[in-house]
């Protein structure tokens, strides 16, 4: 054997975190945190994946996070505050957006701009004086959807083995709309075609139409952010990431950046260590695994002889989600005086949900825009006279894939060019002539920047037969070596940053009751 080829580094682990992601740090906050000899390692110099920030001129931008559900104030805590809070004391500090969102629809005809407050009085008493006569049924919307939190809850107490009879007499609506769409069950409860506009326009987060997205999943997600409203960190994304890398070390953890894993080592159907493309081999029974099931099963496990053929039908099964694109806009001008008083937008052409999704196969301006103007809820995150505008839109991954490389440039600045007229013309607003920095990220960027297939960044559709109910239900007959876990959000809780941060903590503490219950904790 070659010098070059041989062993570096020779360690073992109890625990090895791949991807220092959402669920790939609270996974390895909360294992070292219990004195467990973990390592996390990823492939960017910096942790976070999608949640962080980069500079451009005068400017830090946040990468991704529009806002954190689950999160709530102090006197309402929400399960990421309790995290972050309680059980880590993370050093970092987020605030509360001003609203839900402003929502503007632009069909002729069908032209709606109604700004939605938190609060889940607040919330229905305002569809109620845009729609009078819904109130009841959007009442009953939110009653089915503490209903399914309370199930939740209940199912969480006895540790995912409730008592049947328990769930059909104290939650039979939580078990009656489980296999529904949004769609199927609004139509069900009688909300006016009207109200189902505003109440979906949170559709965009999911990125799956309402026919067909689950309705339990999407309830639960409308009644935090009604509850507990939207929040963020006052130092972006970067901000609480690099806290959770601070509260790693502290622990005892240890977390290396620039290290990708090029390999999982099985032998006989279980975990045995890791290899990075560095050569380094370290040794561990146990793998918690933040890249999705899809690469793992296909790039990462070594021998690919070890992955089962259950594996590969389960992952071939699904349905990937959407890539994005965002323009990220330095502005030389101040929210007020570019008449923008609101925090989050949902810009769109149409609130047909099929059609809009639809219109994310293919490149031309989409149907709908997500847009945040970060001032309005952190006054002094960029420089005195100037404000931060993201504008994201998303795709089907398959809409690029014919983009030759000498048209990319191009391209992009064109649909850039095609995204800021929207805004401009629904708003009223007057960018192009106060840009000062633009930057342009792409399914390509993300595809590059943190190595994700086709820059999908969305997990697995969350459809009724794949949402949240089927794969927490599953939890424990989908693993398939032994000792190999994923976090984040193509695991149990689907995507989003709240449910990566969640799912992270579910696979370790799954993780860490083998270890002790295999002895095998250092």
């Amino acid at each position: 054997m070659s010098e070059s080829n041989e062993q570096r580094i020779e360690d073992s682990y109890d625990v090895v975190v791949i991807g220092a992601g959402n669920g790939g740090l609270s996974a390895t906050a909360f294992l070292a945190q219990k004195g467990v000899k973990v390592l996390c390692l990823e492939q960017h110099n910096l942790p976070g994946g999608v949640a962080s920030s980069f500079v451009r001129g005068r400017f830090e931008f946040e990468t991704s996070l529009h806002e954190l559900a689950s999160y709530g104030p102090k006197s309402n805590k929400g399960s990421i505050r309790t995290m972050f809070e309680d059980k880590l004391d993370l050093d970092t500090e987020f605030v509360q957006v001003p609203e839900a969102f402003r929502l503007i629809l632009t069909k002729p005809g069908e032209e709606m701009d109604v700004s939605m407050p938190f609060g889940v009085d607040n919330f229905i008493d305002t569809v109620e004086k845009e729609v009078p006569g819904s109130k009841e049924s959007v009442e009953k919307f939110f009653k089915v959807a503490k209903e399914i939190r309370d199930a939740f809850s209940y199912i969480g107490k006895t540790k995912g083995k409730p008592d049947q009879g328990v769930l059909f007499k104290e939650y039979s609506n939580f078990l009656k709309t489980a296999a529904y769409s949004v769609t199927e069950v609004e139509n069900a409860l009688g909300i006016p075609e009207k109200a189902q506009k505003i109440l979906n326009a949170y559709w965009a987060y999911l990125g799956l139409p309402m026919s067909r997205m689950n309705f339990t999943l999407f309830a639960s997600m409308v009644l935090v952010y009604a509850e507990k409203g939207g929040w963020i960190p006052i130092d972006r994304s970067h901000g609480f990431t690099s806290a959770f890398d601070a509260k790693i070390r502290e622990f005892g953890g240890r977390i290396e950046y620039n290290t990708r894993v090029d390999k999982i080592l099985v032998e006989g159907g279980k975990v045995v260590g890791v290899e990075t493309t560095n050569g380094d081999k370290l040794k561990t029974n146990y793998v918690i695994c933040n890249a999705s099931p899809t690469l793992t099963y296909n790039k990462l496990i070594y021998p690919q002889s070890e992955v089962p053929e259950i594996a590969y039908k389960d992952v071939n099964a699904r349905i990937h989600g959407l890539t994005g694109f965002v323009v990220y806009l330095g502005l030389d001008a101040t929210p007020e005086e570019l008449g923008l008083h609101d925090y989050g937008y949902f810009i769109m052409d149409t609130m047909d949900t099929d059609d809009a999704y639809d219109s994310w196969t293919k490149l031309q301006a989409p149907k709908g825009l997500a847009c945040v103007v970060l001032n309005n809820a952190v006054p002094g995150c960029s420089p005195p006279g100037t404000c931060m505008l993201d504008i994201t839109t998303l795709y089907q991954p398959e809409a690029w894939k014919d983009v030759k490389p000498e048209e990319y440039v191009d391209l992009k600045n064109k649909l850039a060019e095609e995204l800021i007229i929207k805004f401009e013309k629904a708003t009223g607003s007057s960018l192009r002539g106060h840009i000062e920095e633009i930057e342009i990220a792409t399914p390509a960027t993300f595809a590059r920047y943190l190595k994700l297939y086709k820059g999908i960044f969305y997990g697995y559709e969350p459809e009724s037969w794949d949402s949240i109910i089927p794969r927490l239900s599953m939890m424990g007959k989908d693993v398939y070596i032994e000792g190999l876990e994923f976090a984040g959000g193509f695991n149990r809780r689907a995507h989003g940053y709240s449910s990566a941060l969640a799912d992270g903590l579910i696979s370790a503490q799954l993780t860490l009751g083998k270890l002790l219950q295999g002895g095998g904790k250092a």
